[in-house]
């Protein structure tokens, strides 16, 4: 279920702009990501900081976009939103000194602080990533190949995070009472 609420807005988005364009296509993202945040907010009865600055961000910049009839703002807004997340986790954990995934996902996983921080440095480099690869397809191809690279490029955030699974799980720290009994 939560998989589908995450790819609501994205799928939408790519129906409405291949039948109606770019325009009815941000429109469509912009009110499907409203109603996929207040779903969210009806179950977990709050929203997590990226929840709040992805919403902000499709609302602006997909504003910007049908008020000037400009693609390139809402083209951009990926490039932006990563480009912020990577700067922020490297500014806070090599200058402040803090770790926010570990501040994030700390209550809800146990693992080592060596491997809280190559997780935090992989988000860095993943997210410098994603910003840099859709800045090239935005500067280098046509709005039509970005649509399609924004769904097919689904595929790295996947393959990131089962990598991620892959690599965390063995760090995964039990409470005592997990244990078999002998």
């Amino acid at each position: 279920m939560k998989i589908l609420i995450d790819f609501f807005p994205i799928l939408l988005f790519f129906g409405a702009y291949k039948f109606y364009g770019i325009y009815v296509g941000t429109a469509v993202l912009m009110g499907a990501t409203v109603a996929q945040m207040a779903l969210i907010y009806a179950i977990d009865r709050r929203l997590q900081t990226m929840h709040k600055v992805t919403l902000v961000l499709i609302l602006l910049f997909g504003t910007l976009t049908l008020v000037l009839q400009d693609d390139r703002f809402i083209k951009w807004k990926p490039t932006v939103l990563y480009g912020a997340m990577s700067i922020a986790l490297a500014v806070a954990v090599w200058a402040m000194k803090k770790n926010f995934l570990k501040m994030l996902l700390g209550s809800q996983l146990t693992l080592p602080e060596s491997v809280w921080h190559r997780l935090n440095v992989a988000w860095i480099v993943y997210c410098a990533f994603m910003s840099a690869i859709n800045a090239y397809v935005v500067v280098n191809f046509s709005t039509e190949a970005w649509v399609d690279f924004k769904l097919w490029g689904y595929a790295f955030p996947l393959v990131f995070l089962v990598g991620q699974g892959i690599y965390v799980a063995p760090h995964i720290k039990g409470d005592e009472g997990d244990e078999p009994a002998a």
